[in-house]
């Protein structure tokens, strides 16, 4: 139970990844809210996760601004505290750069560096408050480049350097901030997998451990040790956890 009486909120938490690291959470004793703009989903993950502990749902379109800060309010209101933001939605168009519209570059930079840069404002009080930390979301397609990933990529790698400055900023108030790169078998992948069935072979072939991660047992874990305060002296690091692909310097 390393999360015991902690409380946080997870971002895309009904689907995928993010629920992978919902899951987690919950199983390791902590009270999350489940962010996600489809409600039968997010409704069905809280019906599945409640019988591990305290989970809740709220239906929100992260490209609407204006509704963001109210996760955090809602948050602290059902828990009363909050001590880990995870920023773990975004959504997409896999294009080659040349078809790349700026309809695509906002609709990834709307769900995932707007959404998350302001939810972190919205956080900060809360987690100067409980000495808490930010788990965010980034993508070896961002640190390396991959072909049809130019929106995608584009706003992980402005997460990743907002997550730096964040660390270096929010340090000395006890905020931690951090930054996941998973590869798992998330729905996402399951679709590259259906459309470029070659490419996705090379990939794993590619992955030391010869296997692609679990949302929940591989990213899932990583999430928990970060959120917890085994990892009270990481900040503004970014996790690898991809089977060894890409290996930072």
């Amino acid at each position: 139970m390393q999360l015991a009486g902690k409380a946080a909120i997870v971002t895309g938490g009904a689907r995928g990844v993010a629920k992978g690291v919902a899951t987690a959470f919950v199983k390791a004793g902590a009270k999350v809210l489940i962010v996600d703009r489809e409600a039968d989903l997010g409704v069905a993950t809280v019906d599945e996760l409640g019988a591990f502990g305290e989970v809740a749902f709220m239906a929100v379109d992260l490209m609407d601004r204006a509704a963001l800060p109210g996760i955090v309010d809602e948050a602290v209101r059902r828990f009363g505290r909050l001590d880990v933001l995870v920023n773990a939605a975004q959504a997409s168009q896999q294009l080659l750069l040349i078809d790349t519209t700026p309809e695509a570059m906002d609709l990834a930079f709307g769900t995932g560096f707007w959404a998350t840069f302001l939810l972190m404002q919205a956080a900060y009080p809360h987690l100067v408050e409980s000495k808490g930390s930010v788990i965010n979301f980034g993508s070896g397609a961002g640190i390396q480049g991959m072909p049809t990933q130019t929106s995608y990529g584009a706003a992980k790698e402005a997460i990743r350097s907002m997550s730096k400055t964040a660390a270096v900023e929010w340090g000395p108030q006890g905020v931690r901030v951090n930054v996941i790169c998973p590869f798992a078998n998330s729905p996402g992948v399951e679709i590259w997998k259906q459309h470029f069935p070659e490419a996705y072979e090379k990939q794993i072939a590619g992955v030391p451990l010869r296997r692609i991660g679990d949302c929940e047992a591989d990213i899932g874990a990583a999430a928990v040790f970060l959120a917890s305060d085994a990892a009270g002296y990481m900040t503004g690091q970014t996790l690898m956890v991809d089977g060894g692909q890409l290996r930072m310097p």
